[in-house]
């Protein structure tokens, strides 16, 4: 199931869309559990994403989203809700799933994916002046993303995705 953005997701823009890998086994279908995979301190976070173990997208993640149209990399996923329901669901991705977004990813034209949607990003992005820092910017963003879900995929794991204020 593909979530779309919702209104608690897009009222959370300033904050952090986290997406982490874990092995199937250690997974526990619990929000508590999940909750406790984001709250290392950044040293961790950092670590994690030279590894490409862990990603995080900027207030920006509902524009990537925009990028990959519902191929489920940056939303998507199965939510599992917190018990505070003011915030918003993790997602859930298969260890199959994620198996089959590291395939989109490793087969996606960037440049193709980037005409569809650069006339909608740009204006939210400083306009046609500052197409080139743009593009740059979601071009650095869809090659972590693409790292990520390969790492991911070798290694048979799920992801787990939430908003990390």
């Amino acid at each position: 199931m593909t979530i779309h953005p919702a209104a608690a997701l897009l009222s959370l823009m300033s904050d952090y869309f986290h997406l982490r890998a874990v092995p199937p086994s250690a997974l526990r279908n619990s929000a508590n559990w999940m909750q406790r995979l984001f709250e290392d301190d950044w040293d961790a976070v950092r670590e994690r994403i030279g590894r490409h173990r862990e990603e995080v997208l900027d207030k920006s993640y509902l524009d990537h989203e925009l990028l990959y149209a519902g191929a489920e990399v940056v939303l998507g996923g199965l939510p599992v809700y917190p018990g505070d329901h003011d915030k918003p669901p993790f997602l859930l991705l298969t260890a199959a799933r994620a198996n089959r977004v590291s395939a989109y990813l490793g087969s996606a034209d960037f440049e193709a994916l980037w005409l569809v949607v650069r006339e909608e990003l740009l204006p939210r992005h400083g306009g046609a002046v500052a197409e080139r820092e743009a593009r740059g910017v979601f071009a650095a963003a869809h090659r972590d993303l693409t790292a990520f879900y390969d790492q991911t995929a070798r290694y048979g794991d799920a992801v787990v995705k939430w908003i990390v204020h």
